[in-house]
């Protein structure tokens, strides 16, 4: 049925939704007058009462915790190529791809013109901002972006925990330094970069005709999802080292990172396992009549149709693993809490709880968004948020 021009306007949804009875309009009004009050308090309290000086004196090390100050570049320069493929996969992808880079140029301008921002990382951010935009344009003009931009991004994050390391390329930082909201992220990337087909495996193993190969899977999957991500951080900084003998010695951080991959793989696979089973059997039928090897199936009719399935579930995966990065303080990983922890207990700063952890909630909010409404495109590109 065709909808009118006044029944798509904005006066007219106000109306209907809001605004339809007297009832309505009651609980219009006084959720207004609430929210209206604690917004005003709010942003009283944020622009006339908080003293974020707290922030500016603590602003490097929330960000990048203890990684040496003469070795900062690396980590401009892993943000500067990661914007540069960010704009290539731009040009190339538009639709989605915008959603992610609007809000990444956002976020470069505002931290660009911070007044305690130090000359130095302006121009590193203004750096970003242009080869985005240059990449954008290399996206958009040459074909052969469509086919090297995946490559880009396959070697880019295990190339970026080289430069980060030292790898003999450049002299070694230990893994221990790394701190704040660069550990927050890496933890969160490596964890979904290995949990993902990891989980993948797992959904499979647990649907495979072999006793052994089923039973183990599903062993793993019962088990992990039973035992609280607490007990298996410290299960794998404390047990994790017995396993592995003398001989192989694993930083805190790898091993938080392992812990995490091996519990999120668990719910991974659940959620992969739900959405094959949403697939109709007829699709596994059609796949075996027309010929196609076990492998060949899922890869090319069942996974596709499983994952589309699952999208918001995976999705609220991901958002998972992001904030649950913040245990990792428990086990004196310096992460993003962790940092905002040791700066409200120093004497400097007492009094500055508030400030300092409003700062990390606010992070953690836009993070959450972005990739909540990312998912939202990503739905409605499938089909599958339109009826």
């Amino acid at each position: 049925m065709a909808v009118s021009k006044a029944q798509s306007s904005p006066l007219f949804w106000l109306r209907r939704n809001l605004f339809s009875s007297w009832k309505n309009t009651i609980a219009t009004l006084l959720t207004f007058l609430v929210l209206a009050f604690a917004a005003k308090s709010l942003l009283g309290w944020i622009v006339n009462t908080a003293n974020w000086s707290v922030i500016s004196a603590n602003f490097r090390i929330l960000m990048v915790g203890q990684y040496p100050v003469s070795e900062l570049w690396r980590v401009w320069a892993i943000l500067i190529a990661a914007s540069l493929l960010t704009g290539v996969s731009w040009g190339v992808r538009k639709g989605l791809m915008t959603t992610v880079s609007l809000f990444l140029l956002s976020v470069f301008a505002i931290v660009c013109f911070m007044p305690f921002l130090a000359m130095t990382s302006r121009i590193w951010l203004l750096g970003g901002i242009a080869l985005m935009l240059i990449g954008y344009g290399i996206g958009s003009k040459l074909k052969i972006a469509r086919k090297i931009h995946v490559f880009g991004w396959l070697l880019y994050f295990p190339l970026m925990l080289a430069v980060l390391s030292g790898s003999g390329l450049f002299p070694a930082v230990s893994s221990n330094l790394w701190g704040g909201f660069l550990l927050t992220v890496l933890l969160a990337v490596v964890t979904l970069m290995f949990s993902f087909p990891l989980g993948l495996l797992l959904a499979l193993g647990r649907r495979s005709k072999l006793p052994i190969v089923r039973w183990f899977c599903i062993g793993y999957i019962e088990l992990a999802r039973g035992i609280p991500l607490v007990t298996v951080l410290f299960m794998a900084q404390l047990l994790l080292p017995l396993f592995l003998g003398q001989n192989l010695e694993l930083s805190n951080v790898l091993r938080a990172m392992i812990g995490f991959t091996l519990f999120n793989a668990a719910y991974v696979a659940e959620t992969v396992r739900g959405g094959m089973q949403a697939v109709p059997r007829g699709q596994y039928e059609a796949a075996e009549a027309l010929g196609l090897s076990y492998v060949q199936k899922m890869t090319f009719i069942v996974m596709p149709q499983a994952l589309r399935n699952v999208i918001p579930a995976l999705v609220g995966s991901v958002i998972e693993v992001f904030k649950d990065t913040s245990l990792v303080a428990i086990v004196s990983l310096l992460d993003l809490m962790g940092i905002a922890k040791r700066i409200i207990a120093n004497p400097e700063f007492l009094g500055r709880q508030m400030e300092v952890f409003v700062f990390v909630a606010g992070v953690f909010l836009i993070i959450c968004l972005v990739i909540s409404k990312v998912s939202g495109k990503l739905e409605l590109s499938l089909n599958k948020g339109r009826r």
